[in-house]
């Protein structure tokens, strides 16, 4: 079994994850109702996918 010969320092470490950050998805204006959404998803505030309306929600 594989066995580390020396310890890893706290720099080296540091470096080997230094790409494993999340980003922020993008966020994209809906065309109808201008509230920011996902791409690719229905618009959560009026429902609307593609101009075409998927979901019905509830106006407040």
């Amino acid at each position: 079994m594989a066995v580390p010969k020396r310890r890893v320092s706290k720099s080296r470490k540091g470096n080997r994850r230094s790409h494993h950050a999340l980003d922020m998805p993008p966020a994209y204006v809906c065309p109808r109702c201008k509230e920011p959404k996902l791409p690719h998803r229905v618009c959560p505030s009026c429902g609307t996918y593609r101009g075409r309306n998927v979901l019905e929600v509830e106006e407040e």
